[in-house]
This record gives structure tokens, C-alpha cells and sequence, in this order.
């Protein structure tokens, strides 16, 4: 992984924010080894406009209205847009209430920051999409060495040895934009992209971290007790002094929404947070095992539409163009997330 002079690791979000999008932001946010260049916003759990101003509400709740947030592509690649309000609330963040962001949006389109970016820093920049691929994929069409000049590339996407969330076989940032997730596979994962991305001393192949690892990331009322005692208020975000903590009481709203739909839907309390894994992953890879395996993206099934195919057997003879995960140590992540978002909250009290 590379890390600028200054030891900070430059890393751009691709978000469809979102309740566990915006736990993501908070986790960038509070990392001091992250230095984030800019946020790019797709539709996915929310159309794309309000992704946006989730985005830029949540950044300045974190007090970084300096982030340059832009609007990507509003529309799938060729599909119309599915958003879900039934799991993130009709705007994305639950049951919170956030302030109208005053920070405007930025006059670059989402795809061409990824593109721009990239080139400023070639080989250096981490990439971290945590929504439908559409931004990356119009990215790629864009620029094709796009590939070459990524520094790593973290996937939150797919399904690969469990059921789906969205289909039997099928996870939600694949199926709303299945074309897009071929096209950043197909390109990202290309023989001859690999080879020189190794010879280049990069991470050869892009990670994907599907429902596989991702549900690992089971975030409980304990840890937000435990978040909550380490920002200095109660789970609510009331202190003491009858004040609230606004990071606190955001996401005790936002997720109370999220742990009433896995009751009804998974069968416990509580919520997997895939994004904020996402981005943990992206900054110590210790966190996940992968195995490289080639991966396709169904795009005309009856029933499995959106599925990530693995070829674990090797029946296709492809080589590996995707470093899959395995198995997580969640554990782990979630010491870091509730220290680092805690503190986080603590100096934004």
C-alpha cells in the first residue's frame, strides 16, 4: 500500500450513502492515516441527488466540509435505477435527522475525479467503491489505463460462496448494476493489466469483499454502547450535562433503522456494516484472507441476474482476475471502528 510522504494513504470513496456508506465516511473521517481526496456519489440505496447530500451532511457532522464530494452518473449503465428505502429509510439515513449540508457540490463529474485523481497520483491511490460500480465503470470507459494507474482497488460488492441479499444469489451493489460490475471485472482483472500492475509492485488483482466476509461485520447494541462510553455520553448521545452529542445521536437514529429492518428481515437485532469493513480492509489488508479466482458477472439469468460467478473448480481455465475474500477478522475491525469513530465523536462533541 502506498502512502504518501507524510504517511497518510490517499483514498477516494464511492458511496450510494446510505446508513452503513455514511458509518464508512465516519471510519475515513476518524483514521488519521487516511488522507480522503474526494467522495463520489452513484444512485444505489438512494437516487444519486440525495446521495450527494447525505454525503456532504455527514462529512460536515464529521467536521470535514473540506472533502470534495461529487455527483457521478444517476443511472445505472444501462439498467433503470432500484433504490431501497425499505432497508436505509426513504432518505438513505434512517431515522436521523441531519442539518442541510452548506458545502456545494463539486463542478467535476464523479467518473472524471476517479480519472483525474488517479493520473495526479499514479500508483498511489486507493480506491474504495462501496456502492454499484456504475462511477468506476464510466471511469474505465473513460480512460482505459485507468487500471494501470489505481495504487488498489477495494470492491464492497458480490456474493461469492453465500446467499445473496438481494436474489437467492445475488448481493445489492451487483444487482443494480450488473454491467458495471462486468466491466470493472473484465477490466480491472485483465491478464496483461495484472502483469504489469505486478511487475509495477502493485496489488495485481482489485478485492472484492462480498456478503461472504462483509456479514461478518455484525454490529450489535453493545458496540454502540461501547462507542458511546468511549465518546463520553449514553447510547442516545445525552450526556450528563443534558447535552447531545450530535455524531452519537446520529448514529443511534440511523441505526436503530437499520436494526429493526435485520430484525425483520435476518433475524437479529443489530446491523451488518459492510461499507465501514470496506474501508478497513482498504487500509490494513490483514483484516480479510482472499483467494484469487476468476470472476463473471451473470447479466441474462431468469432468476440470477446480478449474480458474482466464481469459478472455484477452474472450469473456465481463466486466470485469476479477483482477489475474493474468504474470511474476516471481525473481531478486530470492530476494536478499531469503535475506538476511531468514538474518539471522533468525543472531539465533536
Amino acid at each position: 500500500m502506498t502512502r504518501t510522504p507524510g504517511g497518510t494513504i490517499p483514498v477516494l470513496l464511492d458511496v450510494d450513502t446510505g446508513i452503513d456508506d455514511s458509518l464508512a465516511l465516519l471510519l475515513a473521517c476518524a483514521s488519521p492515516e487516511v488522507d480522503l481526496v474526494a467522495v463520489t456519489c452513484a444512485g444505489g440505496n438512494v437516487d444519486a441527488r440525495q446521495v450527494a447530500v447525505n454525503t456532504r451532511a455527514v462529512l460536515e457532522l464529521a467536521g470535514r466540509p473540506d472533502v470534495e464530494v461529487a455527483l457521478g452518473r444517476e443511472t445505472p449503465l444501462v439498467r433503470p435505477l432500484v433504490t431501497t428505502p425499505e432497508t436505509h429509510g426513504p432518505r438513505g439515513i434512517g431515522y436521523a435527522e441531519l442539518p442541510a449540508p452548506v458545502t456545494a457540490l463539486s463542478a467535476r463529474h464523479g467518473a472524471d475525479v476517479i480519472v483525474e485523481e488517479a493520473r495526479a497520483r499514479p500508483g498511489a491511490l486507493t480506491v474504495v467503491c462501496v456502492a454499484p460500480l456504475t462511477n468506476l465503470a464510466v471511469a474505465v470507459l473513460r480512460e482505459p489505463d485507468l487500471p494501470r494507474l489505481v495504487g488498489r482497488l477495494v470492491i464492497m460488492g458480490g456474493s461469492f460462496r453465500s446467499p445473496g441479499n438481494t436474489a437467492p444469489t445475488t448481493e445489492w451493489n451487483a444487482s443494480v448494476d450488473p454491467e458495471a460490475a462486468k466491466v470493472v471485472y473484465a477490466a480491472f482483472g485483465a491478464p496483461d493489466v495484472v502483469a504489469a500492475r505486478e511487475a509495477a509492485g502493485l496489488p495485481p488483482r482489485p478485492v472484492a469483499l462480498g456478503l461472504d466476509v462483509t456479514e461478518r461485520a455484525k454490529l450489535l447494541p453493545a458496540h454502540l454502547e461501547r462507542l458511546a462510553a468511549r465518546a463520553g455520553c449514553a447510547p442516545d448521545g445525552t450526556r450528563q450535562d443534558g447535552t447531545v452529542n450530535p455524531v452519537v445521536r446520529y448514529l443511534a437514529d440511523a441505526l436503530r433503522f437499520y436494526m429493526e429492518f435485520h430484525g425483520r428481515y435476518d433475524g437479529f437485532y443489530g446491523a451488518f456494516i459492510h461499507d465501514p469493513f470496506a474501508l478497513a480492509v482498504a487500509l490494513d489488508s490483514s483484516l480479510v484472507r482472499t483467494e484469487a479466482v476468476a470472476v463473471d458477472v451473470e447479466l441474462g439469468g431468469t432468476l440470477t441476474t446480478g449474480e458474482t460467478v466464481a469459478d472455484w473448480r477452474r472450469s473456465w481455465g481463466r486466470p485469476p482476475n479477483v482477489d475474493v475474500g474468504a474470511a474476516a477478522d471481525a473481531e478486530t475491525f470492530f476494536e478499531r471502528f469503535v475506538d476511531r469513530v468514538g474518539s471522533l465523536a468525543a472531539s465533536r462533541g
